[in-house]
């Protein structure tokens, strides 16, 4: 998950930058005589900004839907959900080894790619930006955000082939559960809904 809060924060980070100033400014302010054609056009701008920025995140969630799905076999998720499933030992300790191992390679991948944005910022700060040391920087940083992800997806795969069918039968159906849920899964967390396998009835 950390990753995936990473690639989203990467695509609106340079939106956001722009819109600080902006979103400073005198809240409500009405459209017309008071608006001068430098505000017009510092508008106009952050519309250009904002389109393709826009455009890449719409692309970016619809690349993540699949795989949040599949980070239902997470060992962490089936860990946390072990009575349930009626995990045996041998499959806890399997898990979490799987765990463990997926989050050191997760995280050493994560360092380094901040190491690559800091230096990526870094190179932004100057006046006339290297554009060579800047796609060194971010093809570096966007390489190791890869193989952290893939770090993640490997291990819940390893996960899922850990459950028998029965096991994975239930996870699928928590899946499914979330995904009819879907916007208004964050906003019905009921005292004691938790332990009902099926929230939709």
């Amino acid at each position: 998950m950390k990753v995936i809060r990473t690639l989203l924060a990467l695509a609106v980070a340079a939106p956001l930058a722009a819109q600080q100033p902006d979103s400073a400014k005198k809240p409500a302010m009405p459209m017309g005589h008071q608006m001068g054609p430098g505000m017009m056009q510092g508008r106009m701008e952050m519309q250009g900004m904002m389109g393709p920025m826009m455009g890449h995140m719409s692309q970016m969630m619809q690349m993540m839907g699949p795989m949040m799905r599949g980070m239902g076999y997470s060992p962490e998720h089936l860990l946390m959900k072990k009575d349930q499933l009626q995990l045996t030992a041998q499959q806890v300790t399997r898990l979490t080894a799987l765990r463990d191992a997926g989050k050191t390679a997760h995280d050493a991948a994560q360092a380094d790619a901040k190491t690559h944005m800091d230096a990526l910022h870094q190179v932004l700060q100057a006046n006339a930006p290297d554009t060579t040391a800047l796609r060194q920087h971010f093809q570096a940083a966007h390489s190791a955000m890869g193989t952290a992800h893939l770090a993640m997806l490997r291990a819940t795969a390893q996960a899922k082939a850990v459950l028998n069918d029965a096991q994975r039968g239930r996870v699928e159906g928590w899946m499914d559960a979330m995904e009819q849920m879907g916007p208004m899964m964050h906003m019905r967390q009921a005292p004691g809904d938790s332990g009902h396998r099926h929230p939709n009835r």
